[in-house]
Formats: structure tokens, sequence, C-alpha cells
């Protein structure tokens, strides 16, 4: 599906300052579109460094207006919607995974635009949490509006497996949930995934399609993530293994204030989402079996899960 042969178009990439939109502000600038990197208000301070060659403009998730104001200046032939709830709670999740890519729809349509690629999660195909279904929402919403569309749905990002690479560093074991073994995925570099998604622009193999994508394979548990960065650490192997029931007892205990309380009810959707994450293999369903496949999940790039975590413990 590799595509190279684009001519220049105009593009606005909503989310730029997370790291996958900065791969895909970088890949587009590479490739010699005109990129307009849409940036929340609040994003001012952050180092846009990254975002080199492209026209910054700033404008709230939540204002119609402003977003409608940049659309109108910039003149997409596509949008690529990188956005996402930051902390995955209803309220968060309703506002951004669903309402704000309303907003960039229906302005960008306005604008003109053509094209529309969504940066999705492959966990919406077992949704069990609120920011799932505010994806999926927006999914049908984008599939419906009439515009070229693509939805990408990526397993697990480098970044997501690397929060425990300073313990390993500082001598202390690797958490696992149950045995190490309850979850796999095909992990996917930022700079893989924004050659995907750039791909995906005016090309009809992909147009008004759901695209899993994972990383090189092979599938990966939470155990070999955890054996490989001892490995390249060149440390002794230590596990620390944590029972995912205890976000269970968790979300019953905070779920018996949930009437009385807002924050009682985030805090039981945020054990929700970790007992998840600590169950849920991010691969693809297999229809006919129900369960999770590696054979099923494409595979994409050339990044491997061992060289990133091998450059991390490098960079200290």
């Amino acid at each position: 599906m590799v595509k190279n042969d684009t001519p220049p178009r105009r593009i606005v990439v909503a989310g730029a300052t997370g790291t996958i939109g900065q791969a895909v502000v970088r890949r587009l600038v590479a490739d010699g579109h005109s990129v307009t990197a849409l940036l929340r208000p609040g994003s001012a301070g952050h180092d846009t460094g990254p975002l080199a060659g492209a026209e910054l403009a700033h404008a709230a998730l939540s204002d119609h207006d402003a977003i409608a104001k940049v659309m109108g200046d910039a003149r997409p032939d596509c949008i690529i919607s990188c956005i996402a709830s930051r902390s995955g709670a209803p309220k968060d999740a309703e506002a951004v995974d669903y309402g704000a890519n309303v907003a960039l729809l229906e302005t960008a349509q306005a604008a003109g635009a053509r094209q529309f690629i969504l940066l999705s999660a492959i966990c919406v195909q077992k949704p069990l949490l609120a920011f799932q279904h505010a994806k999926l929402a927006f999914e049908a919403r984008l599939a419906a509006s009439g515009i070229d569309y693509t939805i990408v749905r990526p397993t697990a990002f480098f970044k997501s497996l690397s929060g425990q690479v300073k313990r390993v560093k500082a001598g202390k074991p690797f958490l696992i949930f149950g045995d190490g073994e309850l979850t796999r995925c095909k992990p996917i570099s930022d700079d893989d995934l924004a050659r995907f998604i750039a791909a995906c622009i005016d090309n009809p193999d992909t147009s008004r399609r759901i695209l899993p994508i994972g990383g090189p394979g092979p599938a990966i548990s939470l155990r070999e993530q955890g054996e490989l960065l001892f490995e390249i650490a060149g440390r002794p192997v230590r596990f620390k293994s944590v029972s995912p029931r205890l976000f269970d007892y968790a979300e019953r205990a905070l779920g018996l204030g949930s009437g009385m309380s807002g924050w009682f009810a985030e805090k039981a959707e945020y054990a929700r989402i970790a007992r998840y994450y600590a169950t849920e293999s991010m691969l693809v369903l297999d229809p006919e079996t129900g369960g999770y496949s590696a054979d099923l999940t494409p595979e994409y790039g050339s990044d491997t899960l061992r060289d990133h975590y091998a450059r991390l413990l490098a960079e200290g």
C-alpha cells in the first residue's frame, strides 16, 4: 500500500503536538505537502521544532468557530486527525474523541476538504470503555458523512511500552500482570505509523476502509517485553507480578460513590481502563474464534522495539 507518487496536497493535521502528530507532520513536510499543524492554545509553550516546515495554527478543540477559521485559511484537501482524549474519562472522551472530531469533520467539509484520515485505536473492536464508544460513534459519523475517509487503528505504540525503562535501568523489577502472558501486541513506531498514514492520502486502496495495523512481528507479551529490556540493559531478569483483580476491587469500591460524586465515577473508569489494558491484547479479533489473532494483525514498517529500547537505555 506504500504510495510515494501523491502530488503535493494542502493538509491540516490536528493533534500535532503529540508524538504521533509530530511524526505525521514531519513525514508530510518531507513528502512536499503544504501542512498546517492545528495546535491547542495551551500548547503555545511546547517545543515546535519537530513541526518545522509546517504552518502553525492555534484553536481550542471546543471552539467550532476558531477551527472553522483555520480550515478556511488552510483550504485543505485532506484533514488528518491524531487527537485523542488525554484521560479517557467519559466527559473528556465525549468532548474530544467524538465532539472535537465532529467539529474537524464539519469545518473541513465546509472548507472543501475531500478526504479525512482518522487515527483511531485497535481496542475499539472490543468496546468496554467510554472513550472506545466515543471513538466508534465518530467512526460511524465519519463513514456516513459522504467524505472520502480512511480509519487507521494501530496496535500499541512504542511510547506506551516504554514506561518501565527507568525502572529496569535503576535495578528495579519489571511489573507484570499475572504471569505476564495475558496480553500480546505488535507495537509500531511513530515514524512507521506516520509513513502508513501518509500513504493513505489519495490512495484508492485505502479509501473508505478501516485499517488495523501493527509493527514488525512477532507479537510480544508483557513478560517478553521485560525480558527484552533486561537483556539489552545487561541486567538479571526480575519480575514483580500484580493481579489484575486489584483493578476489579478498585472499580467496585469507587463505584459505590459514583452516584454521589463525579470524582468517584471518573476514578472508577480509570480502574476499568487499567484492567482493560492489563487483560486485553492489542491485536485483531478473529471473527470466527472471538479470540485475538497475531496472524490476522497486519505488520508494517521496519523499526523494532529492540532498537527503540536500546536507544532509550543509551540516552539515559
